[in-house]
């Protein structure tokens, strides 16, 4: 299907994040937040706890050899008490088990994998961004509430405490520097919000949605 850009409110919030659930966050939605240059008052804005895995800490920590500060800025917001470290306990383990032993096509890395077993053990949300994990979580476990983060980003708190330019300029950033995924049903808001020229100009986003925002 072709995306057609369409002009909507920009500023009309579209999060789907459960209310007075802790948020589970996987690797890549520390790294597309980190990559906003904003993600202290990201979370500050936040009206949940948030848990990240000490798996994910590891996986954070192997990106220092490549020059990330992922996992220094992680342990900032842990030190601030906005972010828990947590660990598996055994019935998770258990979980985080079938999740990482089987065919590749439907297993997960050690990061997504943790995360999901943890929001199910505690009945929270899992945010994931990647699209394998998130089909793999609507077959084995559908009643469990799934977040990305764009459901971050989208929430009124967090639109209100960056305002509408202060958020267009940390969700470019997370683009150009973490290549942030964009689910099909957040395009357009995240476009018009963004603006065209921007948009048209981010290499993550798909072709066929630049090519519109070059023409709108």
């Amino acid at each position: 299907m072709t995306w057609k850009y369409r002009r909507t409110r920009p500023m009309e919030p579209q999060s789907s994040l459960p209310d007075n659930e802790l948020l589970v966050m996987d690797t890549s939605i520390i790294i597309n937040l980190n990559a906003t240059g904003c993600v202290k008052r990201i979370l500050e804005a936040l009206p949940h706890r948030v848990a990240v895995l000490d798996v994910v800490v590891g996986e954070l920590e192997y990106g220092r050899s490549k020059g990330r500060n992922d996992a220094t800025m992680l342990a900032d917001l842990a030190k601030a008490g906005l972010v828990t470290i947590a660990s598996l306990d055994d019935a998770a383990l258990l979980q985080f088990e079938s999740l990482v032993v089987g065919a590749s096509g439907d297993t997960l890395d050690d990061g997504e994998a943790a995360t999901i077993a943890y929001a199910v053990s505690t009945n929270s949300c899992a945010l994931i961004d990647e699209r394998k994990a998130k089909r793999i979580c609507a077959t084995r476990f559908p009643q469990m509430h799934l977040g990305c983060t764009l459901d971050i980003m989208s929430h009124q708190a967090v639109q209100l405490a960056l305002g509408q330019p202060g958020l267009a300029d940390a969700l470019h950033s997370a683009l150009v520097s973490a290549r942030m995924r964009v689910p099909p049903h957040y395009m357009d808001w995240l476009v018009n919000l963004i603006g065209y020229e921007r948009a048209a100009a981010c290499s993550c986003l798909p072709e066929t949605v630049r090519q519109a925002a070059r023409s709108a």
